[in-house]
């Protein structure tokens, strides 16, 4: 084939085409870039015998690009970013509250007290029900009562956020 400069000049506006189609608009110069790449792949791999270029190609480009959209998404929703008040938050932090306190009371502002205290208990120090309600001075029953409320507040913070 022709050098692959001019390949990809030829072949730019069915790229940008893609790009615009799938409407990503974020990224556009890397997705752009893995286009160019699948392009390459595809000029390596065509086999005239089985058809036109164009056609292989842009079934090619599109078929990378929707895969690295995938990927980009299913990597977005595992990943969590703290939100501006968690950093507020740990700029005015007390010298006894550890950033992992802070992390966790980041998501129960909704929380009561004694909510919060559960959370805490349980994540920071694994502490029991039991272990939690004797250090408490109050039934185990109470502390299951803030473990239920602050679990349905959390959950459905987080199905709020989604």
């Amino acid at each position: 084939m022709e050098s692959f400069d001019y390949t990809a000049h030829q072949f730019a506006p069915m790229i940008n085409s893609i790009i615009r189609t799938l409407q990503i608009y974020k990224n556009k110069d890397e997705f752009y870039q893995i286009g160019l790449i699948a392009l390459w792949e595809a000029t390596r791999g065509f086999n005239p015998e089985k058809g036109n270029f164009e056609g292989y190609a842009y079934s090619y480009i599109r078929g990378r690009i929707l895969t690295e959209l995938t990927k980009s998404a299913a990597f977005a929703d595992r990943t969590v970013y703290p939100s501006e008040e968690f950093w507020e938050l740990a700029g005015e932090a007390a010298e006894d509250e550890t950033l992992p306190e802070l992390f966790l009371l980041s998501y129960c502002k909704d929380l009561t007290q004694n909510q919060k205290k559960w959370v805490l208990y349980t994540c920071l120090d694994s502490l029991s029900i039991k272990e939690i309600s004797e250090k408490e001075n109050v039934s185990v029953s109470a502390v299951k009562s803030w473990r239920k409320g602050a679990k349905e507040k959390l959950k459905a913070e987080l199905i709020h956020k989604n």
